[in-house]
Parts: structure tokens; C-alpha cells; sequence
């Protein structure tokens, strides 16, 4: 009915194509019974008209010529053709406020302007060479990179992707210590190649391949964990699986600050730090897996390892870093980067001068415009909002999160934390319908992933909230 009603009075009538094309911006409020539709934020921008195929035309290819593993949200798939900063724009024009960041990938803001000038600069000039041969992207973007780091991370190894980075940590690693295990935490999400496969730990995501020399943690899940937020008391979980899963020594120890793919859990508070210390202790090494939470997403702290007063021996980004252009890294110290000289290591497109163009100019930007500082306050304020509309309703469990990546888990019974699994997708989907995009995550799939670009605005985070009451209520 709803859905209904918006068409009616949003988009109905002879100038239905005018309507379409400036979104909801130009929303009227709208009743239906007692149910107030907000009206969207205004943005000044309105796309060039779209004319290449249409949904059904891009459904109809993806079955014939893509992998049948691909899935998509909503039960009307979305032909995203246009995005502008926090906002996403449809085949018909119509506007999304993006919550989602491309799974926290968009970090300045969809075509951010400065992003693209050094994108489109540095492919007027050369796109490709090798890194065989000088170019100054390269090593301007990795001095810039090594900046933001502590201690003696300072050597870079560009890759193409989480995964990747994730897969030439571990094996730094393991050249590094001479050792082969490594200790992962159950719950997390590393990537789907064969060794990051291996150091993911949920089932959803691991196919019945080799993999072989990873041992996986208690979660210290501080919503549905044990031990809830003692993070001591899960190291020491830790310690026995080294003292009677391995030889006594271990290669490393990988793990995101906060839980991505797993539902936005951020591991419970000295977790972090005791468990370095056992790993060191063992001779491994550890590895902070910063894809998500990494470049400012958290406000709090640039990194997420740092709220936990740690320095890992090796950092992995992607994602963020580059704003959406194909882009990882790995970050170590001079000592352990050497194990690399031990044989030839080489990657055709690591250190592309157009990728590392982009990621220099996201530094840039999230300086200059104050992203560290803006993710804290909006995500702060869309937190506390979040938390009274939690009071409001009970089928939210769990608000949580730090900055702009926020998650929000929905069960059916706050006591025993029934997964919410149904509920989650038709208020995603009513949302949508609404004009707003949120991602979905947990291993039961019931956990709202909102990790928007950094420009997010508070204006933006009201409607946010406003969206899903109305979702929420209609259940």
C-alpha cells in the first residue's frame, strides 16, 4: 500500500518523468492512516537522462553470461546508473540516500570531483605501465600512505583488492616466523580466495576446498559472545588454542577491529591488547585487517586497531582507499617487508598509476574536508538516534558501532536474540522503496550494515531514522 502511495503521489500524472528526475528531494509529506512520509534532504543535482538498458534487459545478461553466484538485494533488483556524493540515482532518475557506501568502499562521497580530476589527469597522461619502470603516483601515494601509520609501518605493497592484501599478509607471516599457523576469530570475514578462506570463519562464505593451518578464536562478541564484553577472558581462549592446537608456536594472528561481514561487532575492550601479547609471546606476528574499518570510517581514529591502543606488525586496506577504484594494501615494517627478496614477488597491476592517483587524492580529500571529524559527530548523532529508536521498537536488539559503520541487529526476542531473518529483508526493502539504502550482514543475515559515504550529514541521518520508524512500525 505504501509502495503504492508514493507512486500516486510522487510520481503519478503527466509530469510523472519530471518527478522521477528530481527524486525524492521534491517529496511532498504524504499520509497514509496515521503514517507521515518524510521528505528527503535536498541536493543540488539532478543526473543526465539515462538511456541504456533497462533492468529487466541487465536481469536477463547477468543470468545468461554472469556467474549464477551472484545475488542482489531487494525483490526489485535496483539499475543503479548515476551517484553524486551520498546519493545514488536509478535508470528513472530516482534519487537513493546511500547508507550502504558500496559496502564501506565510498568514502569521499560517489564521483567526489577531486577523485575523478586525478583519475582522468593521471589516464590523460599514462594508464598502465609496470612498476618495472619509474612513476611518481606510485611512490607519491605510498610516502602519503605510510604517514598515516604508526610506529615502523612504512613499507607498502600495493594489490588489487582486500583479498589479495589479506592473502600476501598471511604469507608474510608465515616467510616471516618460519611458522605455519596462523589464529583467526570465528566470525570474521577475510576474504574468498584460498588462504583468506581458510582465516574466514563462517560457513556461509567457506566452499569445501583445502584449507589448511588456520585456528579460529572465540569471537569476542560483545552482544552474543560468552563472555559478553570481557575481553580478557576470550584471549585467554587464545592462549589454549595455542597451547593444545599447535606446536606452541603460531605465525600470526589476523583480525578486523570491527567485524565487517560478521554484522559490525567491534571485538570487546582488551581483547586487542592481551592477545598481542600472547601472540608475541608464541613468535607470531599480528596482522590488522583494516578493509572496512580503515581511513577515518570509524571518527574516533583513522585506523580502527587504534581505539584499542595497539600497533600491529602488518596492516591490509582496501575498500575505502580508494573511493571505489579496484585498490589494497599492505603496510609493514622494513624487517619483515625483506622476506619478500627471498624470491621474486612481483603484481601486474599493484601500484597502477591511475588506482594510486585515486588513493593519493582520497587522502587529500578526507583531510581537507575534516571526514575523520565528520564521521564522529554524524555517526555519533545517528548512533544516539538509532539507540531511542531502539527504545521505540523491539525488533532492535543491538545498536552498535563506532563512527559512520554503525550496525543495527534485529531478532524476534530480545531475551533469547532470535534472528530477526524475514523481518530484516522486508524493512530493507520497504526502506528502499522509501528512498533509502542500507546493507545486510551477520552470519543470520539480520543485521543492518550502515556504513554511508563520510559526507553523510546529520540532515541525512534524521531521514535515515524517519525511514526505517515508519518501516519498523508497519510490521
Amino acid at each position: 500500500m505504501l509502495q503504492r502511495l508514493l507512486a500516486r503521489r510522487v510520481f503519478g500524472g503527466s509530469s510523472s518523468l519530471r518527478c522521477l528526475s528530481r527524486g525524492f528531494s521534491q517529496l511532498a509529506e504524504a499520509e497514509e492512516g496515521n503514517v507521515v512520509v518524510p521528505k528527503m534532504p535536498p541536493f543540488d543535482y539532478t543526473p543526465p537522462p539515462y538511456d541504456g538498458p533497462r533492468t529487466d534487459e541487465i536481469l536477463r545478461k547477468r543470468r545468461e553470461f554472469l556467474s549464477p553466484s551472484m545475488f542482489y538485494f531487494y525483490r526489485k533488483p535496483l539499475n543503479i546508473v548515476d551517484g553524486k556524493m551520498q546519493y545514488l540515482f536509478d535508470e528513472d532518475g530516482r534519487r537513493y540516500l546511500d547508507a550502504f557506501g558500496g559496502i564501506a568502499t565510498v568514502s569521499c562521497g560517489h564521483c567526489h570531483p577531486e577523485v575523478v580530476e586525478a583519475v582522468v589527469k593521471q589516464s590523460n597522461r599514462i594508464q598502465h605501465s609496470t612498476v618495472l619502470y619509474l612513476n611518481h603516483a606510485i611512490a607519491d601515494f605510498a610516502e602519503a600512505l605510510a604517514s598515516k601509520l604508526p610506529g615502523d609501518l612504512k613499507v607498502v605493497f600495493f594489490t588489487n583488492s582486500g583479498t589479495e592484501a589479506n592473502e600476501l599478509a598471511m604469507m608474510m607471516a608465515r616467510l616471516y616466523t618460519g611458522c605455519h599457523d596462523i589464529i583467526s576469530i570465528r566470525n570474521a570475514y577475510h576474504g574468498n580466495a584460498s588462504g583468506t578462506m581458510g582465516a574466514t570463519a563462517q560457513s556461509i562464505w567457506k566452499f569445501n576446498t583445502i584449507q589448511n593451518g588456520v585456528h579460529h578464536a572465540l569471537n569476542p562478541d560483545q552482544y552474543r559472545g560468552i563472555f559478553g564484553s570481557d575481553g580478557p577472558m576470550y584471549a585467554k581462549e587464545v592462549q589454549d588454542l595455542i597451547d593444545f592446537g599447535t606446536c606452541g608456536r603460531v605465525g600470526g594472528f589476523i583480525y578486523e577491529a570491527i567485524q565487517g561481514v560478521g554484522g559490525i561487532l567491534e571485538l570487546a575492550p582488551g581483547y586487542l591488547s592481551a592477545v598481542h601479547d600472547i601472540i608475541k609471546k608464541a613468535g607470531g606476528i599480528c596482522i590488522a585487517d583494516e578493509v572496512q574499518s580503515g581511513f577515518a570510517r570509524t571518527g574516533s581514529h583513522f585506523w580502527g586497531f587504534e581505539a584499542h591502543g595497539v600497533v600491529p606488525d602488518i596492516v591490509t586496506m582496501a575498500k575505502g582507499i580508494g573511493n571505489g577504484i579496484p585498490l589494497g594494501a599492505v603496510v609493514t615494517t622494513p624487517q619483515i617487508a625483506k622476506v619478500l627478496t627471498q624470491r621474486n614477488y612481483f603484481n601486474t597491476f599493484g601500484g597502477n598509476p591511475m588506482c594510486t592517483a585515486a588513493g593519493h587524492a582520497v587522502l587529500k580529500v578526507i583531510e581537507k574536508e575534516k571526514l575523520q571529524e565528520n564521521a564522529f559527530v554524524v555517526g555519533s548523532y545517528l548512533i544516539d538516534r538509532l539507540k531511542s529508536l531502539q527504545a521505540k521498537h523491539e525488533v532492535i536488539g543491538d545498536v552498535r558501532g563506532r563512527g559512520l559503520m554503525i550496525g543495527v541487529e534485529l531478532v524476534t526476542d530480545r531475551q533469547l536474540k532470535t534472528p530477526a531473518k524475514d523481518e530484516t529483508f522486508h524493512i530493507m526493502d520497504q526502506m528502499k522503496e522509501m528512498g533509502v539504502l542500507v546493507g545486510k550482514g551477520g552470519f543470520y543475515g539480520n543485521v543492518f550494515r550502515i556504513t554511508p559515504p563520510l559526507c553523510f550529514t546529520k540532515e541525512d541521518a534524521d531521514y535515515l531514522i524517519d525511514v526505517m520508524d515508519i518501516a519498523m512500525s508497519k510490521q
